[in-house]
């Protein structure tokens, strides 16, 4: 995953628009030329190592309330509802009780860009959010990894 770095969320980007003070936001891009819609799939189609952590969450918050799949939507990537979608940017995610997120996969200049925004609802939000980080730190890397092996293997 050398080649996957943090980066500054692209000036474009219609995340911009919902970030607060105390909102979480982070960046990763690789190179690769796919479309956003195609990187997208690619990073929702988690590896079986990532579904078991999902599971494993969707089993400890279960009594919580929370949401597993998310709403329901005629447009998915993965479980995540599309929220909006144009040639360089895909917006999807929704609003629960304790977070409202999204997640930001934008095409420009060569590269895809992963973003992930969060705003939490209360302090239950705040403990879940840090509790995650760590895996979600991971999984962003390991799908912009998949992104740009993908990329890789169009090419030839």
């Amino acid at each position: 995953m050398q080649h996957v770095i943090s980066s500054t969320l692209p000036l474009q980007s219609a995340l911009h628009d919902r970030i607060k003070p105390m909102d979480f936001i982070d960046c990763y891009s690789v190179e690769s030329d796919l479309s956003p819609r195609h990187a997208a799939e690619i990073i929702t189609d988690f590896p079986g190592w990532a579904r078991c952590l999902v599971g494993i969450r969707n089993i400890i918050t279960a009594p919580f309330g929370l949401l597993k799949e998310g709403p329901d939507a005629s447009d998915k990537v993965g479980f995540f509802p599309v929220e909006s979608e144009n040639n360089e940017e895909l917006i999807a995610g929704f609003n629960d009780k304790h977070l409202d997120f999204r997640v930001s996969v934008m095409s420009q200049n060569g590269h895809v860009f992963l973003a992930t925004w969060v705003h939490t609802n209360n302090p239950a939000g705040k403990l879940y959010l840090k509790v995650i980080l760590p895996f979600h730190l991971l999984i962003a890397r390991n799908a912009l990894a998949r992104v740009k092996a993908t990329n890789k293997m169009k090419q030839h």
